[in-house]
């Protein structure tokens, strides 16, 4: 099940995703996260609302991690952040690009959600608790006045020009962004819907998958997130063209149950499921995992005309 993603082995295609807050779920935070997606010497991505400090995480093992990144209405905030993990041996970038509003989060809104400030964020920028919450949720507040809704495709060109380190975009759903994050020189794209909370009706991740997998026509890794829950989801995920997949809920889940050793127990359940998989299709290596393994609602419509 071995592969590599930008020059990094891992023995199989399942990295953690980007997912913030993670106190809310176990006290020790992204620190026990870290350290289970050390224990199977996989990527972790680390949340820009992490729980935790940057410097917190880096310091708890020796892994191979990844930075999630927003652009900010200030510049120097995202600048900042980007040097911290430079510093701190992060090895890539991951840029959010489908959240340049927050969606219209119903449960948010109706819990009236207040999303703990990361502490990475704190000293960078402040918020007046008082506020009240009426008609959204703090998290929905916080978002208005920092995330910047004039993201375009010159932000890319920023990015790249503060920093060395390889750059994915988080967020991609078409063919016609995928062409254009090549064209950015990006190291990577990541099909993702945000799981499915940033906007009603946009579509399953899976179903769009082969599409930007084609327009990007081996240039750049894809890698895809959402809906993963067995190993078999990660097989079809492979056989659709993905380099590897982004689990997210799922370990946030594991954390929550049993700490560390819960959230490594998600990572490793679904790495024997995927060899399983992988046994019963006959598929001895993850290159081996190709198109005829899966059949979609497209191939069966087509099969009738």
């Amino acid at each position: 099940m071995s592969t590599s993603l930008l020059g990094y082995d891992m023995p199989s295609p399942i990295i953690v995703a980007p997912t913030g807050a993670h106190k809310l779920a176990n006290p020790e935070g992204e620190v026990a996260t870290a350290r289970a997606a050390a224990a199977c010497n996989t990527i972790m991505v680390l949340s820009f609302g992490s729980s935790c400090k940057i410097e917190e995480v880096a310091a708890s093992c020796d892994a191979v991690r990844f930075y999630q990144l927003y652009v900010y209405r200030r510049r120097d905030v995202s600048a900042t952040l980007v040097r911290r993990a430079e510093s701190l041996g992060f090895k890539a970038i991951v840029l959010t690009v489908d959240t340049p509003v927050l969606g219209r989060r119903e449960a948010d809104i109706r819990n009236k959600m207040v999303f703990p400030l990361s502490p990475n964020l704190e000293v960078l920028m402040s918020l007046d608790d008082d506020v009240g919450t009426e008609g959204g949720s703090k998290f929905e507040r916080f978002a208005r006045e920092t995330l910047d809704p004039s993201l375009s495709w010159k932000d890319v060109e920023w990015l790249k020009s503060i920093t060395s380190l390889p750059i994915l975009l988080k967020g991609i759903v078409t063919a016609e962004d995928a062409r254009k994050a090549v064209e950015a020189g990006v190291a990577g794209v990541i099909v993702s819907n945000h799981g499915a909370r940033q906007l009603d009706y946009a579509p399953p991740t899976i179903t769009v998958l082969e599409e930007v997998v084609k327009a990007v026509a081996g240039a750049v890794p894809v890698l895809v997130d959402g809906g993963i829950r067995r190993g078999t989801d990660v097989f079809k995920a492979l056989a659709l063209g993905a380099k590897a997949v982004m689990v997210g809920r799922p370990v946030f889940f594991g954390l929550a149950a049993r700490g560390e050793a819960g959230a490594r127990h998600v990572i490793e359940m679904l790495n024997r499921e995927l060899d399983l998989a992988m046994a019963l299709c006959g598929c001895r290596s993850v290159a081996e995992v190709t198109r005829r393994h899966v059949q979609t609602d497209g191939d069966r419509i087509r099969a009738m005309l």
